[in-house]
C-alpha cells in the first residue's frame, strides 16, 4: 500500500484472526476470505469497482459469531461479462460450493445479477445495494474505454475515485471513503482496467427466474456513485422485492453503517430459509486452542473444517474459535481518526511514484485530459532522452572544432 495509512484497529483485529486465501484457477487468480461454520450455505460478497475482499470485513466478523458463513472474494482479472459468469462458476467449484446467496454493491451487483440469471440453479437469493441493471449509461460517459488497458495506474485510480462524492463528511463515512482509497491504491493496473472495462461493457440484466420474494434491496437515501435514476429502475424491475432503505451512508454503507448492515443481512438470510449454526461456533470455541482438525471426534465439526489454501495451509479449528470482538464505530485513537486532512496519495506507475494532491484526484476527468496525459507519460522520457543524446553529440563536435 503507497502512502501512509493507519489501519482501523478492528481491521487489524480482522486480519490477525481471519486468514486471506489465494488460489489460481485456470489463468485467474482469486483473493477471497471464507469465515463461519462451513456447513451453513455461504453469503458471497462481491465489492465493486473501488473494493477488494477486505472492505466487507465487518460483515464477516459480525455474521461469522452468529454462525453463519461469509465469503469476500476480489473480482479476478475478466475481461467481458461471460468470462466473469465462467470464471465465478469454476471458482465455487473448486471451493466446492454449490448454492449460494450474493451480495452486491455497485458493479459487484450488476455481476452478481448476471451471475443468477445465468446459472440460475446455483443462486438462492440476491442482496443488492446501490447498483444497477444495465451499464450503457457508464459506456457512454467513458467514450475512453477503447484505451483503458492502455491507460497508465494512476489516471485509472483517478478516474476511480472521481465516483466517490467529494465534500464534508460525517465521521464515520468519511472513515469508509478514507479506507476504500487506500484499498483502491493496492491495486494494480490490471486489476483497475479489467473493472472499468466490465462496467463500460455494454449489458443489460435479463429475467430473473429468482422469486422477487427472495430479494432484498438495500440502498442508502442521502448520495453514492450509482444515479438515483438507475436504482429506481432496479426498484421497479423487482417490485416485490423487500425494500431497506438507509438513511445515511454514502457509497459504501458496509462500512460507514455496519451494524444496519449486518442487521439487514440476518434479516435476509433468516427470510430465505438460511439457519445460523451458532452451536457449532460455540462448540469450536470449547473445543479450545492449538487443537488440529484431524484430532476432532466429532464428524459434525469435523465437516466445518475449510479446504486447504493455494499454500498447502489449513485453518484449524482454534481460528474459529478466536472470534472477533464486535465492531466498533468509535476510533479509539488518533491514528484511526478520518484521514480527510490528508493532502495527498502516492500512485506508481512503473518504477515511478508521482505524488497527487487529492483535490486533483476528485475533479471531473475528460477523454482530451487522458489522452494529453497519456502522450505526456508516453513521449516526455523519450524527448528528454533525445534532448540529452543530441546536446552531448553537439559538444564532442565543438570540442573536436
Amino acid at each position: 500500500m503507497k502512502g501512509v495509512f493507519s489501519a482501523p484497529g478492528d481491521f487489524v483485529h480482522f486480519k490477525s484472526q481471519v486468514p486471506l486465501h489465494k488460489i489460481p484457477i485456470g489463468t485467474k487468480q482469486w483473493r477471497y476470505y471464507d469465515f463461519g461454520p462451513k456447513v451453513v450455505p455461504p453469503l458471497i460478497c462481491l465489492p465493486g469497482t473501488a473494493g477488494t475482499a477486505e472492505v466487507y470485513y465487518k460483515q464477516i466478523m459480525a455474521l461469522s459469531m452468529k454462525g453463519y458463513r461469509v465469503i469476500s472474494v476480489d473480482i479476478p482479472r475478466v475481461w467481458n461479462h461471460h468470462e466473469w459468469i465462467q470464471a465465478f462458476e469454476k471458482f465455487l467449484d473448486a471451493i466446492d460450493v454449490h448454492h449460494i446467496h450474493l451480495y452486491g454493491t455497485s458493479l459487484g451487483g450488476f455481476l452478481a445479477q448476471l451471475f443468477a440469471q445465468h446459472r440460475p440453479r446455483r443462486v438462492r437469493s440476491l442482496v443488492l445495494s446501490n447498483t444497477f441493471l444495465d451499464t450503457h449509461s457508464f459506456a457512454a460517459a467513458m467514450p475512453w474505454a477503447p484505451i483503458v488497458s492502455w491507460t497508465p495506474s494512476f489516471l485509472l485510480k483517478r478516474y476511480v475515485l472521481t465516483g466517490i462524492h467529494d465534500g464534508p463528511h460525517e465521521p464515520f463515512i468519511a472513515d469508509s471513503v478514507d479506507f476504500v482509497v487506500c484499498q483502491v491504491e493496492t491495486l494494480s493496473r490490471e486489476d483497475l482496467a479489467s473493472r472499468l472495462t466490465l462496467t463500460a461493457d455494454s449489458a443489460s440484466v435479463g429475467n430473473l427466474l429468482l422469486s422477487d420474494s427472495h430479494i432484498t434491496i438495500m440502498d442508502t437515501n442521502d448520495y453514492c456513485a450509482t444515479p438515483q435514476q438507475l436504482k429506481d429502475q432496479l426498484s421497479e424491475r423487482y417490485s416485490g422485492a423487500r425494500q431497506a432503505y438507509m438513511k445515511t451512508g454514502g457509497d459504501f454503507p458496509f462500512l460507514s453503517r455496519p451494524d444496519e448492515v449486518n442487521l439487514h443481512l440476518q434479516l435476509h438470510l433468516r427470510r430465505v430459509g438460511v439457519e445460523a449454526q451458532p452451536d457449532l461456533v460455540r462448540g469450536i470455541s470449547r473445543d479450545g486452542s492449538g487443537g488440529d482438525p484431524s484430532e476432532s471426534n466429532d464428524r459434525k465439526e469435523d465437516s466445518d473444517n475449510p479446504p486447504q489454501d493455494d499454500e498447502g495451509n489449513f485453518e484449524s479449528p482454534s481460528t474459529e474459535s478466536q472470534l472477533p470482538a464486535p465492531e466498533s464505530s468509535e476510533p479509539h485513537s488518533l491514528n484511526e481518526l478520518p484521514l480527510s486532512t490528508a493532502k495527498c496519495c502516492f500512485a506508481g506507475q512503473g518504477d515511478a511514484v508521482i505524488l497527487l494532491p487529492f483535490p486533483l484526484l476528485r475533479e471531473q476527468i475528460t477523454v482530451s485530459e487522458i489522452l494529453l496525459q497519456l502522450t505526456l507519460v508516453t513521449l516526455v522520457p523519450h524527448l528528454v532522452g533525445w534532448l540529452y543524446i543530441t546536446s552531448k553529440h553537439w559538444w564532442k563536435s565543438r570540442q573536436l572544432v
